[in-house]
């Protein structure tokens, strides 16, 4: 790899104070939850057991004890790869997929996290770098030692115009990023999964992604953790005035799976925005999401208020989720996870 530039060695500077504001309610949005509307069926005849209830399901050629994604958020710095060690290990452990913050930092400082392979043998690890990144002269190169780092099963490109757009180290120029991601689904060695970072990725551009070879799509919603607001929280107050009007923009999960399922049933999709627990799960399940993912949930299960690594919680995290999903498709009669049509097609 290159000499970092000085624009990585701000990005590698900036990382834990991302966790920081990550942690915090400052980057979650304002407006109502999207799942509150979202009322799941009842079923007071379901007529299965409880213990049949099956929540296990394939991802990128791996059994997941249940549908869920530990989405990235983290790396780049000392705290964020002893985050990462932690989420790796207890991920393994818990049977759940693990996607990683954007490498580009990593890589730039030599840190590598090869480490976590060895932690995670058993489970698929997604590595991570910026879709204007893949773009620029050699980003084809960058995304391979990304996944070289990692043995990884899968490399999320991750989509953050709005972020960018109000970050004062960020990108302004998005020309060519979709004939990069169609260059990476043809020559990479691994799954590409394209992500958002908060505000979600619209039915119009599933539909361009799709058909370019891209299987695999993390919405990223708002209600979750927001990238624009995190950037916004890091600006002098008179520029946070300025972007004040941008913050709320973007999709819910609830705007978009529903029709981005029905017409392109072939697609992966990742529902993220805003998890709470196994009933949020169940909900985007039904929405017709094929997994779940989350970041700050288990972020604050997992490190402290005194920065203290806490793996204990963070898997009673994963394991309520896993039960109270359990409890909801047996609620809902179903003895595996089930999106609408598929319940409706069945039961009905």
């Amino acid at each position: 790899m290159d000499k970092p530039s000085k624009k990585d060695l701000n990005s590698a500077n900036r990382k834990d104070v991302h966790i920081d504001l990550a942690k915090s309610d400052i980057s979650r949005s304002s407006l109502s939850h999207p799942l509150d509307s979202v009322t799941l069926p009842y079923n007071s005849l379901p007529e299965i057991n409880l213990d049949e209830v099956d929540t296990s399901c394939r991802f990128f050629d791996h059994t997941l004890s249940f549908p869920f994604m530990i989405t990235g958020m983290t790396g780049g710095t000392e705290r964020g790869d002893k985050l990462n060690l932690a989420f790796a290990e207890i991920a393994n452990q818990c049977r759940v997929a693990l996607g990683i913050g954007s490498q580009r930092s990593s890589l730039a400082h030599g840190r590598s996290q090869k480490q976590l392979r060895r932690l995670a043998p058993s489970i698929p690890i997604i590595g991570n770098i910026g879709g204007v990144q893949l773009a620029q002269e050699n980003g084809l190169d960058l995304a391979k030692a990304a996944i070289d780092d990692l043995e990884a099963n899968a490399i999320a490109i991750h989509l953050n115009p709005l972020q960018e757009i109000i970050q004062p180290e960020g990108d302004r120029d998005w020309r060519g990023v979709l004939l990069a991601i169609e260059k990476a689904v043809k020559t990479l060695p691994c799954p590409v999964l394209v992500k958002e970072v908060g505000a979600g990725i619209s039915l119009p551009v599933a539909h361009k992604l799709s058909e370019v070879g891209v299987t695999h799509i993390d919405v990223a919603c708002t209600a979750g953790t927001s990238w624009a607001k995190i950037e916004a929280a890091r600006l002098a107050p008179s520029q946070l005035s300025f972007y004040e009007p941008f913050l709320e923009w973007g999709y819910s999960v609830t705007e978009i799976v529903p029709e981005m399922r029905k017409s392109l049933e072939h697609l992966t999709i990742i529902g993220s925005g805003g998890l709470r627990d196994g009933v949020d799960l169940a909900k985007l399940l039904w929405l017709g999401c094929d997994i779940g993912g989350g970041a700050a949930i288990l972020l604050n299960a997992l490190e402290s208020d005194s920065l203290d690594i806490q793996q204990n919680s963070l898997q009673e995290k994963l394991e309520t989720i896993q039960q109270q999903l359990s409890i909801a498709l047996f609620l809902i009669g179903a003895k595996r996870p089930v999106c609408t049509d598929d319940f409706y097609e069945k039961n009905c």
